[in-house]
């Protein structure tokens, strides 16, 4: 049970159509709710229409609202109209911390409709019907279903468990290329002023979201915590990270981020020429990887919550941040090279490395506070870390909030030492406007 009691259908604020709430009120609405949602987008013609649901099963993964797998029948085959779909529900009236999470489907619901242009740039599932209700936190989006593993298509990557994916560079590529072809689209002006009214961006008040909820001294011991975990758990990360003098570093220098962030904040959205509309998380799970016939890899873009204008060093790291160490060690330059090319290509402001390199800083500094929760995360599903033979034993592989907290908060902690991001908080010199 849920603030506000269970709903069963709520009018959405877009289509005027009423939508429903959860996946029985769905079933109920059946064929005819359908075929009035499809026939609203203009996905289904207006004489044609859904004649039977033929498979309607919850699919039990995923972090906030209900998601299900659809399957209909429709009167008349239409080549371009598919019939096995994907069903993400706002609310979650069974899991009250998931569905206080509802209204994050907002933006991706105006994605979604977005990406039914034909300026829209890249690869995102064929939407049929998208709508919300802000009044209630209601939302249904109904999507062509990926079909992983089959033809061209590649079975789906599953987060931080590059160990085992196929030419892991090849993959990051395509996914910087294609946020930087959306974000330079969006820039070049080519999606009009769609994103402006439907995604608007609120500068102050982005910079105030971001503010550490710890004083100092708070941040200090969370630190502590920290550097402790690694430093009793050291065959979990690389020895450059568990040495001695760089977790004695750390413990120094991070808690001045407190008195400093809000010039860092500022800093950080200060550059209009760096700031687009992005996806904030395409780890290689939120991506579906195909193969055109001559052998180029392609992909698109799954799993849009919160979407909206924002620091594209945001949405680089939100790809990056869960990628093998290695592959960061060796790459990081030239995929920033690559995201400043396709993103010029596709319309958007030549940037300086040396500069993007700085908002990278920033956006790794703005998220220091939240990747102090790692250490609990990580012993909520692996209470004994010590049997594990290294980050890539199974007692990860199979545990995936201690997989990925382990593999974030290591990409971090790399990218701290490798910029010195310590000695830029000794030295609190921010960049500022261009």
């Amino acid at each position: 049970m849920t603030e506000g009691g269970i709903i069963d259908w709520a009018r959405g604020d877009t289509l005027g159509l009423d939508l429903p709430a959860h996946l029985q009120a769905l079933s109920a609405g059946g064929p005819a709710f359908l075929t009035r949602a499809f026939r609203a987008t203009g996905a289904l013609a207006g004489d044609n229409r859904v004649t039977e649901i033929t498979r309607l099963e919850e699919w039990p993964y995923g972090g906030t609202g209900v998601k299900a797998l659809l399957s209909v029948a429709y009167e008349r085959d239409d080549p371009g109209l598919p019939c096995d779909l994907f069903v993400k529900l706002s609310r979650n009236f069974n899991e009250r911390a998931r569905d206080r999470a509802r209204f994050q489907m907002a933006s991706e619901v105006r994605l979604a409709n977005l990406s039914r242009s034909p300026a829209f740039p890249i690869a995102a599932p064929r939407c049929l019907y998208a709508d919300f209700n802000h009044a209630s936190g209601a939302g249904l989006l109904i999507t062509e279903r990926i079909p992983y593993g089959q033809g061209a298509v590649e079975p789906h990557h599953h987060k931080c468990m590059d160990q085992v994916l196929p030419e892991p560079l090849e993959h990051y590529r395509v996914l910087i290329s294609t946020l930087a072809r959306l974000a330079g689209a969006h820039r070049s002006g080519r999606l009009g002023d769609v994103v402006e009214r439907d995604f608007p961006l609120d500068l102050e008040k982005a910079a105030i979201d971001r503010f550490s909820p710890y004083d100092e001294e708070q941040l200090a011991l969370r630190v502590d915590r920290l550097a402790d975990f690694i430093a009793r758990y050291p065959h979990l990360a690389p020895p450059r990270l568990a040495d001695p003098a760089f977790l004695a570093g750390f413990r120094a220098d991070a808690p001045l981020f407190v008195a400093q962030q809000d010039a860092i904040a500022r800093a950080y959205h200060s550059r209009p020429d760096m700031i687009a509309l992005c996806h904030w998380n395409a780890n290689i799970d939120n991506a579906w990887f195909w193969r055109e016939p001559d052998g180029t890899l392609k992909c698109g873009l799954i799993d849009w919550g919160n979407v909206g204008q924002m620091p594209v060093t945001r949405a680089i790291w939100g790809c990056l941040g869960a990628c093998e160490l290695d592959l960061l060690d060796q790459h990081l330059d030239e995929l920033l090279d690559l995201f400043i090319a396709e993103y010029a290509q596709a319309g958007g402001p030549t940037l300086d490395r040396r500069e993007l390199e700085q908002h990278l800083d920033l956006s790794q500094l703005m998220t220091l506070p939240g990747r102090m929760i790692a250490p609990r995360a990580i012993l909520s599903e692996v209470p004994d870390p010590a049997l594990a033979a290294d980050r890539h034993d199974p007692l990860f592989s199979v545990n995936e909030t201690a997989r990925v907290q382990l593999k974030v908060l290591l990409n971090f902690l790399d990218l701290w030492r490798r910029r010195d991001l310590g000695r830029q908080l000794r030295e609190g010199v921010w960049p500022g406007p261009a």
